[in-house]
C-alpha cells in the first residue's frame, strides 16, 4: 500500500480492506509509519514511539470493527502498560515515567482492533488551549505550519488532519477535542458525562466535565468507535444507557427536521472573529437548505459566572493533581512551566466552602439548558473565536513571568486571582476558546464538524450541543451535514 492509496480511506475503509485480504495490517502499518516519517518533523505531533507494540500487534488475530487499523494515543490518561507516559510535562519525561497498567479506554481501543504505534504531544498536564509544552516543543497545525494544531488533543488532531492515521485517541476536559477539531479541520465528538470510562485509576475526571473519545476525519468513524468504547466500568460512579441501534446503525436512519438555536456572541464578552461568525451564519445556511430551523437565540446562562466556576474547578483540581505528581514522583520544582505552577498556586488556595460553592452551581447551568432543550434541539456556537493562533501568540508575556516567579517563591501568586483581577485572568484564558466549557461543567454532549474554512484555507469548526445522552442526535445530524458539504476530500490539499 503505498500513500496515495493509504491516504484514500477513513478507519472503517482501511478496516475492510483487511479484512477482505485485499491489504495487510503490517502493509498498513508500514504506510502509516512512513507517512509520519515524512510529515512528523515538521508537525511534532507524535513525541513517544511504540513501533515494537505496533508490529508485535499485526502478528496477532485482531478483531473489531478497527482490525488493523494504525492508532495514536494522546500523552495524557492514555496509558499503555510498560511504555513512558509523560502528561506533556519535563519532570514526568525526565524521570521516564514508566505506566504500570492500562488505562480502560486503551483497552477498549484495543478490542476494537487498532494498533498503536505512538503518543501524540498535549501541553502540560493538557491545562491548555494550545499545544507548545516545553517538554516537547511545539506542535504544528498541517493547514499551515506556522499556525498551532490547538490543544490539548493538538497532537492527535495534527496526525489525523496530515493522513499519519486516520482517528486517534484525545480527551476533552473544557474543550480539548471540539478545539484542535476545529483549528485542524476534523470531526470531534465530546460525548455526555460517563459515556466512556475513567478507569482504573479515576472515577471520573473533573467531575464527569472531562471525557475520552477521539478526533476523526469521518462521522462514521467516531459513531463506530464510540460503540466500541461506550459504557460504564467498575471504577464509573453511575451507568448511561446506551441507545436501542449502534451508533454506526443509527446513521443511516433518517434525520427529523430539528429546530436549532444559534448564537455567534462570545458568553464572556471577549471578541469573535469574523470568520467564526461567518462559519455559523454558512453552517446555518446549510441547515436551513436540509430543512432544519435555525433561530438566533441563546441559554439564559451568565457567561462570566459560568467561566469563573469553570476555572475554579479547573485551577484546584489541576493544583490536587499537581500536588500528587510531587508525592508519588522524584520531581523538582523546575520540573514543571512557570504557567503549570502559578494556576496550581492559584487553585490551591480555594476554601472547601468556595469550592462546593462552585461545584453547586453547576447544577443551575444544568437546569437553564434542560428548560433551553424544551425549546430547542440542539444548540449552535462557533467552536473556537477564530482560526488556530500562530505559533507562540498565546502566552504568558515576558514582563509577568520574574512576577510570577516571585510571588511564587515568597508563596503569594494565589493574590493574583484574589485580586479584583480575576475578570482578566478568566478573559485571558478562555478568550480564544469562550464556547466550549458549557458542555463541559453541564456534561452534555457536543461536536465540532469542519464546515468552514476561511481565505487563507483555515479552518473553523461549528460546535453544536445536545440534551443530555442525545449522541445519536449529533451524530445522525453530522451525517447529514458531511454528505451535504463532504470535507474528506479537503485534506487532499495538505502539502506537507
Amino acid at each position: 500500500m503505498n500513500i496515495a492509496e493509504y491516504l484514500e480511506y477513513d478507519g472503517l475503509g482501511l478496516a475492510q480492506l483487511i479484512a477482505n485480504k485485499q491489504v495487510s495490517s503490517t502493509d498498513v502499518l508500514n504506510a502509516a509509519l512512513q507517512r509520519a516519517s515524512d510529515t512528523n518533523p515538521k508537525l511534532n505531533a507524535i513525541i513517544i514511539p511504540m513501533h515494537d507494540y505496533a508490529y508485535q500487534r499485526t502478528q496477532q488475530q485482531l478483531n473489531g470493527p478497527f482490525a488493523g487499523v494504525p492508532f495514536l494515543v494522546k500523552d495524557l490518561f492514555q496509558e499503555y502498560a510498560g511504555y513512558p507516559t509523560s502528561y506533556g510535562c519535563k519532570g514526568l519525561k525526565r524521570i521516564h515515567y514508566i505506566a504500570e497498567q492500562n488505562a480502560e479506554i486503551v483497552n477498549r481501543w484495543e478490542k476494537s482492533g487498532i494498533i498503536t504505534f505512538g503518543r501524540t504531544n498535549t501541553p502540560e498536564f493538557g491545562i491548555k488551549g494550545i499545544t507548545e509544552p516545553e517538554a516537547w516543543g511545539t506542535c504544528h497545525n498541517p493547514w499551515n505550519l506556522n499556525h498551532n494544531s490547538g490543544g490539548s488533543s493538538g497532537g492527535s488532531a495534527s496526525a489525523v488532519a496530515a493522513g499519519i492515521v486516520p482517528i486517534a485517541g484525545a480527551g476533552d476536559g473544557g474543550g480539548s477535542i471540539r478545539i484542535p477539531a476545529s483549528y485542524c479541520g476534523l470531526f470531534g465528538l465530546k460525548p455526555s458525562r460517563g459515556r466512556t470510562p475513567w478507569g482504573p485509576q479515576m472515577s471520573e475526571a473533573m467531575h464527569g466535565a472531562a471525557i475520552q473519545h477521539i478526533l476523526s476525519k469521518t462521522v462514521r468513524d467516531s459513531a463506530a468507535m464510540l460503540d466500541a468504547t461506550h459504557g460504564a466500568e467498575h471504577s464509573s460512579l453511575f451507568k448511561i444507557e446506551h441507545p436501542h441501534s449502534s451508533y454506526l446503525d443509527i446513521l443511516q436512519q433518517p434525520v427529523k427536521k430539528l429546530k436549532i438555536a444559534f448564537s455567534t456572541r462570545s458568553p464572556i464578552g471577549t471578541h469573535v472573529s469574523k470568520d467564526a461568525i461567518a462559519a455559523v451564519q454558512h453552517t446555518a445556511k446549510l441547515l436551513e437548505s436540509l430543512g432544519h430551523t435555525v433561530v438566533e437565540d441563546e441559554p439564559p446562562i451568565d457567561g462570566m459566572s459560568l467561566a469563573k466556576d469553570f476555572i475554579t474547578t479547573w485551577f484546584s483540581q489541576f493544583s490536587y493533581m499537581l500536588e500528587q505528581m510531587r508525592l508519588q514522583y522524584p520531581t523538582q520544582h523546575d520540573d514543571f512551566e512557570l504557567d503549570s505552577l502559578a494556576l496550581a498556586a492559584f487553585g490551591g488556595k480555594t476554601t472547601a466552602i468556595e469550592y462546593i460553592h462552585n461545584l453547586n452551581n453547576w447544577g443551575g447551568y444544568v437546569r437553564q439548558m434542560n428548560h433551553f432543550f424544551d425549546r430547542y434541539d440542539l444548540y449552535l456556537t462557533p467552536a473556537t473565536a477564530s482560526v488556530a493562533p500562530k505559533n507562540n501568540e498565546i502566552k504568558t508575556p515576558a514582563w509577568q513571568k520574574p512576577i510570577l516567579k516571585g510571588l511564587l517563591k515568597l508563596g503569594k501568586a494565589h493574590l493574583l486571582a484574589q485580586s479584583k483581577l480575576v475578570d482578566q485572568i478568566v478573559k485571558e484564558n478562555l478568550k480564544w476558546v469562550p464556547f466550549t466549557q458549557l458542555a463541559n461543567i453541564t456534561g452534555l454532549p457536543a461536536m465540532s464538524v469542519p464546515l468552514y474554512w476561511n481565505q487563507e484555507n483555515l479552518p473553523l469548526g461549528s460546535q453544536f450541543i445536545a440534551p443530555f445522552a442525545r449522541e445519536d442526535v449529533l451524530l445522525q445530524l453530522a451525517n447529514q451535514l458531511e454528505q451535504a458539504q463532504p470535507w474528506f476530500k479537503r485534506y487532499s490539499q495538505i502539502q506537507l
